[in-house]
């Protein structure tokens, strides 16, 4: 015990001076018994000691320290874009910078390439024309910003798809173009900077460019946008109807602002647009009532209905339309009144002529027998 005891004395009294681990060495005792406690002689190992200097020389005293939360800003890890959703948001977004976006008016007429119905918030436009698009920020956004164009499909059932041009003009694109993006549904006009962008988890194509600010005297950043493939291509968009989502973005990813708008490529925009927006004012003006079908009425008998009268009161000068069933019915009776037209035309002695020929005519096929031998009638005039 009395070695023990020797020992935690040593020891705390080391941790309270300045001594060396050789000190320590020497004065450690070989045994716990009651007999003298020889020392240890330290030149009896055949030890090299590092000098005390060298252990601080080259030395970084922070080594093991934690560095700050500040000097992880602007890492690499900040930098990577946020994952992409499976099912993109579609609900427009104004955001801080008040993102906006305008269309120019250029009416119903056959002759436009592209036309935009505020009503439908729709864009009809034809194959790979120019479809100018103009952006509005109230704020300037960052340096570097861009903004990013993706085709989804608007029902709920095709959503999750990608949407990706027809096979066929993919190959026309191969053949002609040669394109690395021949897939892509929307492309840019007119920036040699686009970028066409895939994205590895979902497969969703998208077209980015560069935040251009607008130009002295102009309030608007004009964006000129292609569609290569019409609404109704097999083994395209197969008459789904899409959506168009614009977004302005960080140069990290993050979305300052959002607008989506719903995109027809068709033959004729103008037409399209005029009669989807008279098929949905349908409803509002009392005309047709979606789901209901007007009950076919029981055709009534056969009728003369008066068109038309003139002022001379006579009943013969008055116009009635009749109704006929059946075919075969209808071309005797237009025999009927073509003959009858055709006489009123005629002079009234030739009407007699015609009367009277008609009346031997029939008298003759009363009188002709089925077999043998024909009758043989005498002429009055004789």
């Amino acid at each position: 015990m009395n070695g023990e005891h020797q020992m935690e004395e040593l020891l705390d009294n080391f941790a309270l001076s300045q001594g060396s681990f050789q000190k320590l060495w020497e004065n450690i005792p070989l045994q716990t018994t009651d007999s003298p406690t020889p020392t240890r002689n330290w030149e009896e190992f055949n030890v090299t000691l590092i000098p005390d200097d060298a252990l601080h020389e080259g030395f970084d005293e922070g080594l093991f320290e934690l560095p700050s939360t500040q000097e992880f800003s602007g890492s690499p890890v900040d930098n990577v874009p946020p994952p992409t959703s499976t099912v993109l948001s579609t609900v427009d977004h104004p955001g801080q910078h008040n993102f906006q976006l305008s269309f120019q008016d250029s009416g119903i007429a056959k002759s436009v390439t592209s036309t935009f119905s505020q009503q439908l918030n729709k864009l009809y436009c034809q194959l790979a024309k120019t479809c100018p698009i103009e952006v509005l920020v109230a704020v300037e956004p960052p340096q570097g910003a861009i903004l990013r164009a993706t085709a989804v499909y608007k029902k709920a059932e095709h959503v999750a798809e990608v949407v990706r041009r027809c096979p066929h003009h993919q190959k026309v694109a191969e053949n002609n173009e040669g394109v690395s993006h021949r897939s892509h549904l929307i492309r840019v006009e007119g920036n040699q900077q686009a970028q066409y962008v895939e994205d590895e988890h979902t497969g969703r194509q998208s077209v980015t460019v560069l935040y251009e600010p607008p130009q002295l005297g102009s309030e608007v950043t004009t964006l000129l946008l292609n569609y290569m493939c019409n609404s109704s291509c097999m083994g395209g968009m197969n008459r789904r109807p899409i959506l168009t989502i614009l977004t302005l973005e960080t140069p990290e990813g993050q979305v300052l602002g959002r607008r989506c708008f719903e995109v027809r490529v068709c033959a004729c925009p103008g037409r399209d647009r005029k009669t989807e927006e008279v098929n949905a004012n349908k409803p509002q003006n009392g005309t047709k009532t979606p789901g209901t079908k007007r009950k076919s009425q029981p055709a009534p008998a056969t009728e003369a209905k008066k068109v038309k009268s003139t002022n001379s009161g006579s009943e013969d000068d008055d116009v009635f339309v009749l109704r006929v069933h059946g075919r075969e019915r209808y071309e005797w009776l237009k025999k009927v009144n073509d003959g009858l037209e055709l006489m009123d035309r005629m002079p009234a002695a030739d009407v007699e002529k015609v009367k009277l020929k008609s009346q031997k005519t029939a008298k003759l096929e009363m009188l002709e027998p089925k077999s043998g031998k024909r009758l043989l009638l005498k002429d009055s005039s004789e």
